[in-house]
C-alpha cells in the first residue's frame, strides 16, 4: 500500500536517488544520443545544498525533486520516480509539493526544462498546466523550455 511522505533529502538518500535517476532515465539514452542531463549531476552536492526533496514510502525513497529558488521563479531541477512506482500519480505529487513550496517562497512562478525528445514527459507537464515558453540547444541538449503561473 502507498503511503507517499514528501521530505528535505539527507546526505544517507544520495545512492537511492542517484539509482532512481538511473533507472528513471537510463531509456532516452538511445533516443537522445546521450545521457540525459540528470544522469550527468552531483547528487551528493545537490542534497548539501538543501535543494532536494524526496519522496518516500515506508521510510524508502522512491522519487525525488530538485527545487532551487531563483530571483524571481522557483526552478524545477530534476524530477524521477523508481521505475517500479511510475505511473501512480506520484509526479504529480511532487509538482504539487514544488507549487506549495514556490509558494511559501513568495514566488508565483515554477519554471523547468526537458529534453525535446522526450515526449512523454512535454505531454504530462502540458497536461498539468505547464505552457512551453521557449526552445533552445544548450551544453548539446535540445530543450524545451516551460512555466506554471501559480493563481
Amino acid at each position: 500500500m502507498l503511503n507517499p511522505v514528501i521530505r528535505p533529502a539527507q546526505p544517507a538518500d544520495v545512492s537511492a536517488i542517484e539509482n532512481i535517476i538511473q533507472g528513471a532515465y537510463s531509456h532516452y539514452i538511445e533516443r537522445i544520443g546521450r545521457k540525459p542531463a540528470p544522469m550527468n549531476c552531483n547528487y551528493q552536492e545537490i542534497v548539501n545544498t538543501g535543494d532536494v526533496w524526496v519522496l518516500t514510502n515506508q521510510g524508502e525513497v522512491i522519487g525525488l525533486i530538485v527545487l532551487h529558488r531563483e530571483s524571481n521563479y522557483v526552478s524545477v531541477g530534476s524530477l524521477a520516480i523508481d521505475k517500479m512506482y511510475q505511473g501512480k500519480g506520484l509526479g504529480k505529487k511532487l509538482l504539487v509539493h514544488a507549487e506549495l513550496h514556490a509558494r511559501n517562497q513568495n514566488v508565483n512562478e515554477l519554471r523547468l526544462y526537458t529534453n525535446e525528445k522526450m515526449h512523454e514527459n512535454l505531454q504530462i507537464y502540458s497536461k498539468l498546466g505547464w505552457q512551453e515558453y521557449g526552445r533552445a540547444e544548450q551544453n548539446g541538449y535540445k530543450r524545451v523550455f516551460m512555466r506554471k503561473i501559480l493563481s
